[in-house]
């Protein structure tokens, strides 16, 4: 890497199941010096887990490794270093995969490898509940940066912080120590504006009928050795790079205003963001705290088994035929075989005097689960089939009842961060120790948040919330993270005062039992709702509708407030 000029760092994945074809894009659309990719989430550690179990040299994201089968020489050719989370449960063995890879093809690469977050082997010691699946550490990125500042061509890794893809090979790039933790902070930032790919340019965005998100470019950061970036992406790539696009981001998945990391604690309330040309936005101003002593673990373990009944409901009195089927199908199971949680949800797709039958239908869904998969199983589907003929009419499911499956469950816990061994294991097989961060510098204090000048009183006009705001949402465990900004200063002194946590509950009445935390980002123009329990025991259970909360915030904006004329003024979206 350049001693000390600005680095180029690409992202190329977001999830397990990205675009596969991101890799080649980013390597061919232009300069970089790191491309990233991030495959881990709460739900593919536990698929690895079950990969594992049956195959102990699995565990990581092979997809990668196909990829690297494409790319890895053309990475090598341009001299663009790869860092990526793809080693999941078994970062090890992807590592040594990698290296066949290179031999086979004639590739001089050199491969490095982080690992120390799997504690599953330790739970007894360190006090983790028995019977998981797998129980991963999110370590941070000192690790990344010492396999870098070795030699490294290629580091895989396994459950470290998504940001920590970027900070790592920005610490070894600008040879921060631990005591930097503004420019940590910055590089976390950025981090997680890159982490989920498209999102930062134009996909899942609230307002995307202003641009073209066909398909939309992956995002680059160009970071400086004070912490601050640029985000953009490759010239001629589909999407957009903008403030809005940005804000939605910072908002995603984060929840409050102080962004914990096992490096530094990222302060979100001190982001600048400024529209710096097209597709160009800088971030700017980030404070950094002290990391805190602990570690969290992700802790996946098998929930018991559920099955999944859809029945079709079609044209008039849709209520009384769901009361009638539900009736029906739970005299029909035995008490001794009722599952231990039988949930009917009703969703009214249905329209009166609708010109097709899919139109006409709503759609009545039964879940079970239990821990005994024979009662979720062909019995629950055996006494569902039978109602055939003898019950609603019109009677039909969308789909013949499965065998049911086994549902994970994802908890959070929390370790200190001295009985971790955060390990590099670098090209020439050496493993290196990598310390805890300490703290150097006395926290940030802010001053206390006031919020703006409430607007002037005015006519007003019902419409819905999402003519003039933003949303974003996303899942941590099982709660459900809700970010909402304004794109201008008026429409932030609106929704500073309008939208609290009581008018939240009103809006969405799934909320209205469930602890909900409001943080406000004036900078962003924003606020940060933590809805506790909404999902329940996390995406694998499938608690509700929308497992992971991502359409959440567009529900928020389609409900229908009292909005000031002023500004609807010129909000209306493209035809």
């Amino acid at each position: 890497m350049r001693a000390r000029a600005g680095l180029r760092i690409g992202n190329a994945s977001g999830f397990y199941g990205d675009r596969f074809a991101a890799v080649r894009e980013m390597l061919t659309g232009g300069p970089l010096d790191v491309l990233t990719g991030d495959y881990l989430a709460e739900l593919t550690m536990l698929i690895l887990a079950r990969d594992r179990l049956k195959d102990p040299s699995l565990g990581y994201a092979r997809t990668f490794l196909r990829q690297m089968e494409e790319c890895l020489g053309l990475a090598r050719e341009r001299g663009v270093r790869i860092v990526v989370n793809a080693g999941g449960l078994n970062p090890a063995r992807l590592a040594a995969e990698l290296r066949k890879l290179a031999q086979r093809y004639g590739i001089a690469a050199a491969v490095a490898h982080v690992e120390g977050d799997d504690l599953l082997p330790r739970i007894a010691e360190l006090g983790l509940p028995d019977g998981l699946l797998a129980a991963n550490a999110y370590l941070g990125g000192f690790g990344v940066a010492a396999c870098l500042a070795q030699g490294a061509d290629v580091v895989v890794t396994g459950r470290i912080t998504d940001a920590a893809l970027v900070a790592g090979p920005a610490i070894a790039h600008f040879g921060w120590t631990p005591a930097d933790l503004d420019a940590l902070a910055g590089a976390v930032v950025a981090g997680h504006v890159l982490e989920c790919g498209a999102q930062a340019t134009g996909g899942n965005y609230a307002f995307f009928r202003e641009h073209d998100v066909t398909r939309p470019g992956f995002p680059i950061a160009e970071l400086h050795a004070d912490g601050s970036s640029v985000i953009t992406k490759h010239p001629g790539t589909g999407g957009a790079v903008t403030t809005g696009t940005v804000t939605a981001q910072l908002l995603y998945e984060t929840t409050g205003s102080r962004y914990l990391g096992p490096d530094v604690t990222a302060r979100l309330d001190t982001v600048r963001l400024t529209q710096a040309g097209p597709d160009r936005v800088r971030i700017d101003g980030v404070r950094g705290e002290a990391p805190p002593a602990t570690l969290k673990v992700g802790l996946n373990s098998l929930g018991g088994h559920r099955n999944e009944v859809v029945f079709v409901l079609t044209g008039l009195d849709i209520e009384a035929k769901a009361a009638l089927v539900q009736r029906q199908l739970e005299a029909a199971i035995p008490p001794a075989r009722r599952p231990a949680e039988l949930t009917w949800t009703l969703a009214r797709t249905d329209h009166p005097d609708a010109p097709t039958e899919e139109g006409a239908s709503a759609l009545l869904r039964l879940t079970a689960r239990d821990a005994d998969p024979s009662k979720v199983g062909r019995e629950l589907g055996k006494a569902a089939v039978e109602l055939g003929l003898a019950g609603y009419p019109g009677f039909h499911l969308t789909a013949p009842p499965g065998p049911g499956a086994p549902y994970g469950v994802f908890t959070a816990a929390y370790v200190d961060a001295k009985a971790v061994e955060h390990t590099a294991v670098l090209p020439d097989g050496r493993h290196l120790n990598i310390p805890p961060a300490q703290s150097h510098q006395a926290p940030y204090i802010d001053a206390a948040l006031e919020l703006p000048e409430p607007l002037p009183a005015g006519p007003t006009r019902r419409a819905p919330l999402g003519r003039v705001v933003g949303a974003r949402s996303g899942d941590k465990g099982g709660d459900a993270n809700l970010g909402v900004w304004a794109r201008d200063d008026d429409g932030w002194r609106w929704l500073a005062h309008t939208l609290t946590v009581e008018r939240l509950r009103e809006l969405l009445p799934e909320t209205e039992d469930l602890p909900v935390t409001r943080h406000v980002l004036p900078n962003l123009r924003a606020l940060n709702f933590v809805i506790t329990g909404l999902l329940g025991e996390g995406v694998a259970a499938q608690h509700r509708f929308d497992p992971q909360a991502k359409a959440l915030g567009e529900w928020l904006r389609s409900r229908h407030v009292d909005v000031p004329e002023t500004l609807l003024a010129g909000s209306e979206p493209p035809l």
